[in-house]
Parts: structure tokens; C-alpha cells; sequence
């Protein structure tokens, strides 16, 4: 998920040069860091919009973001787009490496857990006014942030300046794009009071962005590396801004 520009090689060449074997459902990325950071990919991710990238906004990767090999799977939770790529693993079953059983598994309420959280589901953060801001006088300006969903286009993002009590929609900056970060703006008053400002994202298959109580309901509390609830950035009368939790 990013609003870089990316070059590489779609995956689903590499693998069809190579050859699959019937039973082939799995792929495995290793990345060549210290702790080997590896996760499994099923083959229909790999074969559809999945990328070996070698390049960033028209440069060679830079170190920090994997060069000299990155994978890239678009929609999915970044942890997935291992960087430093030394070897892909075709499989007919998931590899259970040590991340994505110790660190992205989830224990729900009842006991089960729940594995292989890959898409990123919609959601939104307002950028301005933000935690650690300072509105310094009263008067007009732009709420401005950020949305995104791996399911596909943001289609709506809803702002709401009295913690969620009204909503009012916010605009889409153009190009709206699928899987892609989309900015939103609203103009709004400031009248001197203290103010909690929210934004909720739906995207193109009518999913809305949850509150966080309807996330643990569903959830419970150890799903944190897969948190997409909504956001409050409370404004104090003195124009400070902060998180609230």
C-alpha cells in the first residue's frame, strides 16, 4: 500500500517460467535480514498482482526499503512484502514460519485463533489537525488525512468534529485508485472549544471502518497488529492536540 511509484517483475511470470506442480497453493518469502523475516503467500495472491521490485521512483531500492529485492503484494498488510528477498519456496501447504505464528496469529475471545490476516481493510487518519499539533487561533481550517483499503477503492470517507456524533463527508482528492492511499479534506470552523475529530473510510465493497468497540467485540484485545478502527485526536481548548485511547 503506497503512493510511491514501484518497477519490478510481476511475480506470476517468474513463477510460470519456472513451472508449478499441481498441489502448488503456497509460496514462502525469505527475506535475507537478520531474523530471516519469512511469510507464506497463497499461490492465487502470487499469481495475480504480486511484484519482485527492484526499484523506487525511478531509483534502485534503497537499502532500507529491501534492495536489492523486494516482494510487493499489493492490499496486504506490509509485514507480507518481505524486503531483501534471497528465496521464494513454492508449497502445498502454509509454512507456519516463526512470525506468522508467534506475531500474526490471534487469540479470539473463544479460545481459536485466528491465522493469516493479509488484506488491509479500509481505514482512515486525519493528518491535520494531529496528535502533537497546536491550533493556535480560532477560526477556519482544512481537516486533512489519509485512507486506504486493500480491498480496493476508497469510495466515501466521513469526518466527524464531536466524536461521532455527526458526520459530514469529506472530499476525494483525485486520483482515487484501487489498494492506493487517497487524501480527504474538509473545511471546518474552529470555534474555540474543545472539539474530537474522527474519520471513518468505507471502500468499493461497502465495508466501513469500525469503531474500536465493534473490533474487540469481535476481536477481543490481542488483534493489535491488525488494527484499523477509527481514530480520535482530541482538541483541548487551548488548541493542543492529542490521542485519545
Amino acid at each position: 500500500m503506497s503512493c510511491c511509484e514501484w518497477t519490478g517483475v510481476r511475480l506470476s511470470t517468474v513463477l510460470t517460467e519456472t513451472g508449478l506442480k499441481r498441489g502448488a497453493n503456497w509460496v514462502l518469502a525469505e527475506g535475507a535480514d537478520a531474523a530471516a523475516m519469512s511469510r507464506s503467500v497463497p499461490i492465487a495472491k502470487a499469481l495475480d498482482d504480486a511484484l519482485l521490485v527492484y526499484a523506487q521512483n525511478g531509483e534502485r531500492l534503497r537499502p532500507e526499503q529491501g534492495y536489492p529485492l523486494r516482494l510487493l503484494l499489493p492490499g496486504y498488510e506490509g509485514n507480507v512484502s518481505i524486503k531483501w528477498l534471497r528465496r521464494l519456496k513454492v508449497g502445498d501447504q502454509p509454512f507456519e514460519t516463526r512470525e506468522e505464528t508467534s506475531k500474526y496469529t490471534d487469540l479470539m475471545p473463544d479460545g481459536t485463533a485466528r491465522q493469516f490476516t493479509f488484506v488491509m481493510e479500509a481505514k482512515s487518519v486525519i493528518t491535520f489537525p494531529s496528535g502533537g499539533q497546536q491550533l493556535r487561533d480560532n477560526g477556519f481550517y482544512e481537516i486533512s488525512g489519509l485512507a486506504w483499503s486493500g480491498r480496493g477503492r476508497i469510495e466515501r470517507v466521513e469526518v466527524s468534529t464531536d466524536g461521532g456524533t455527526s458526520w459530514r463527508d469529506a472530499r476525494l482528492q483525485e486520483p482515487v485508485l484501487s489498494k492506493c492511499l487517497t487524501r480527504f479534506r474538509l473545511p471546518w470552523k474552529w470555534e474555540g472549544s474543545p472539539a474530537q475529530l474522527q474519520s471513518r473510510a468505507t471502500d468499493d465493497t461497502g465495508y466501513v471502518q469500525p469503531k474500536r468497540s465493534q473490533l474487540v467485540d469481535v476481536r477481543g484485545l490481542n488483534s493489535y497488529y491488525h488494527y484499523n478502527g477509527i481514530q480520535t485526536w482530541q482538541v483541548a481548548q487551548d488548541g493542543a492536540v492529542t490521542n485519545v485511547v
